[in-house]
């Protein structure tokens, strides 16, 4: 099928129908949409706690009357089915409330992560062709309609108490209902969509084997990244409550964990890392699990949660392009590399040689996936999808892995070239192009080197050039900063100066050596460079 917008955005699905069918027919996709699966919960427990942020605890029948609320709040500003709608809103009741109404109008929800900058932003909305943007904020986003949602907006007694909120839809569940925004590999964020179905059934398989049931998360990822929409499929598909602490301070999601008695606390590595190392004294026994995504876990920080919290470390290997495996069947056996052992009713992962044919158990090659999670198309970039999907469907991860006798996925290395910093996929193209055009430089390159509270930090490969006086590496930063306009999380962390990259036997630079070239230099001076991202 092919779906357009009311503004003209097209969004095929790259999955043969015949495939979307069968996992309907099999029980691994719902064959239903998102708001009618919520109410479903809504009539099974009205009074069950649904959310905890900082406003407090709010029921699902409290949710669901939010939820009218702001149906009606999009109604009134024009919108309805088959617009794509941005929510810019800080996590709690109100972002829910929003992408929820969203789902009741038959529209598609674009939900952007709250720290976005405004040009990512103006990207976003703009390559979505979104009709409206809910948002705290008041700003304008140069000719896109804005609804400022105050808080107290969506409240029984705010300015939406008596309005009328259209019927609800009920769209083609094989019709998109979410956009999952992505790093992009120019710099650019990425964006890819999922429907009904895929969100409902793919990612709510994934929760439940995740999770179990009777579910408390603490949730201190953004709920629009790809691994924060494990929040609202959780809560329409487990009828889970969602603790939500709202910006990261990891003495206060500790705290949290006492207060609010939390079956699982989720996060990056660097989230988990800096909250098991907060100094207090606090019971943390309602814990099942830590689930830890978003970035490579290693083993000191899975060993230090594991001693600090007295529960396992839960594995998640996944990426916004529908790809997924987790070690929750046997954490204990998690080894570094380690990604788990594929299920189908998410996702069927196979390891193919360049051409995309399927290669023996225990040779390394690129890692494809496909099954009830995975996600329609790349949003507005025809260009990725021919790169990145396979005939049948298959989602190309750019991963280099294997998969052992027992079907257990390992993965070795990364294709495609990045820094995951804390959780934040960072490209170092962008670095590399304005580095290039220092005049004092040659060749360029940068490279991830492990860091142990972060899990890496970015660091840059330069050759002066042959009598030129090198520059400082303030002088860098400055060039990349105020000349080249880089964002600040972007910015390399770490200089080291080279006469000449390595090179491998093509003739290319080796990537691998420098890697362990630059690596050894940060870990012998440890410093990183003023100036830059925190």
């Amino acid at each position: 099928m092919t779906w357009t917008s009311t503004a003209g955005l097209v969004l095929p699905d790259l999955v043969p129908a015949g495939l979307r069918a069968r996992w309907v027919r099999e029980g691994l996709c719902p064959g239903r949409d998102l708001y009618s699966l919520f109410l479903d919960t809504v009539r099974a427990d009205p009074a069950h706690e649904a959310i905890v942020d900082g406003r407090g605890g709010l029921d699902r029948a409290g949710l669901a009357a939010r939820v009218l609320r702001a149906a009606a709040g999009l109604a009134a500003h024009g919108c309805g089915e088959r617009d794509v709608i941005g929510v810019l809103l800080p996590d709690g009741r109100d972002a829910i409330a929003v992408e929820l109404a969203i789902a009741a109008l038959g529209a598609v929800a674009l939900p952007i992560p709250h720290g976005r900058s405004r040009a990512d932003a103006l990207s976003l909305v703009g390559r979505s062709r979104a009709a409206l943007v809910v948002t705290d904020r008041g700003e304008d986003l140069e000719g896109v309609p804005v609804w400022c949602v105050d808080t107290g907006a969506l409240d029984p007694d705010g300015p939406y108490a008596e309005a009328k909120a259209p019927e609800p839809v009920r769209p083609d569940p094989a019709s998109p209902a979410r956009i999952l925004v992505s790093s992009g590999s120019e710099g650019e964020p990425g964006m890819v969509a999922y429907s009904h179905d895929a969100m409902a059934g793919g990612r709510g398989n994934y929760a439940r084997a995740l999770l179990g049931d009777t579910v408390r998360a603490l949730i201190p990822v953004p709920l629009a990244s790809s691994f924060g929409s494990l929040g609202i499929v959780s809560l329409i598909r487990l009828g889970a409550t969602l603790v939500l602490p709202g910006r990261f301070d990891p003495a206060a999601v500790l705290r949290a964990v006492e207060r609010h008695r939390p079956t699982h606390l989720i996060g990056v590595p660097t989230m988990l890392r800096r909250t098991a190392l907060v100094e207090e004294t606090v019971d943390t026994s309602s814990l099942r699990a830590l689930v830890s995504s978003g970035a490579p876990l290693h083993r000191d920080v899975r060993d230090l949660c594991e001693r600090r919290f007295g529960r396992p470390v839960v594995n998640v290997y996944g990426s916004t392009d529908g790809v997924n495996c987790h070690t929750a069947h046997d954490p204990g056996a998690w080894e570094p590399g380690m990604a788990g052992r594929p299920d189908p009713k998410v996702a069927e992962i196979r390891v193919c040689d360049p051409r995309g044919r399927p290669l023996p158990t225990g040779e390394v090659g690129e890692v494809l996936a496909r099954g009830p999670m995975t996600p329609l198309c790349h949003v507005a970039a025809p260009e990725l999808d021919a790169r990145r999907r396979g005939a049948g469907g298959w989602v190309r991860t750019g991963d280099a892995g294997r998969l052992d006798e027992d079907g257990t996925l390992w993965v070795v290395d990364r294709l495609r070239r990045t820094v995951i910093r804390g959780g934040v996929t960072l490209f170092p193209a962008e670095v590399e192009r304005a580095l290039a055009a220092h005049p004092s430089l040659g060749d360029v390159q940068c490279v991830p080197v492990p860091d142990p509270d972060l899990g890496e930090r970015m660091c840059a490969c330069v050759c002066p050039l042959p009598g030129a006086d090198p520059p400082t590496p303030r002088a860098l930063l400055s060039h990349l900063r105020d000349r080249h306009g880089v964002d600040v999380h972007a910015l390399p962390e770490h200089v080291l100066f080279l006469p000449a990259l390595p090179l491998g036997p093509t003739g290319k630079v080796c990537t691998s050596t420098l890697t362990r070239m630059a690596t050894e230099a940060v870990r012998a001076r440890p410093t990183v460079l003023s100036g830059g991202p925190r």
